[in-house]
């Protein structure tokens, strides 16, 4: 696992008690019993620890970890230094 999908991985353990053995990047997040409220929680927590924009709105139970990863990934990536 990446950097991006470790910290993804952490946070479903540490805030919402899913087991790590079922966090895969194919994992979907209704796979991993969280409902829409969490799904959310999870969006916003990631977007304030990382300062990146992620679409609160477009969370559904659907998104993948993988998918999150990537979303996270490319806006990490299209942010230029020093902008926070």
């Amino acid at each position: 696992m990446d950097q991006v999908t470790e910290r993804i991985a952490a946070v479903l353990t540490g805030k919402f008690d899913v087991p790590a053995d079922l966090i895969t990047a194919r994992a979907s997040f209704q796979d991993l019993d969280l409902d829409s409220l969490s799904v959310v929680e999870l969006y916003v927590t990631l977007q304030e620890e990382w300062g990146v924009p992620l679409d609160a709105e477009a969370a559904t139970g659907d998104v993948t970890v993988g998918e999150l990863a990537d979303e996270v990934r490319t806006l990490l990536d299209g942010r230029r230094p020093g902008d926070d």
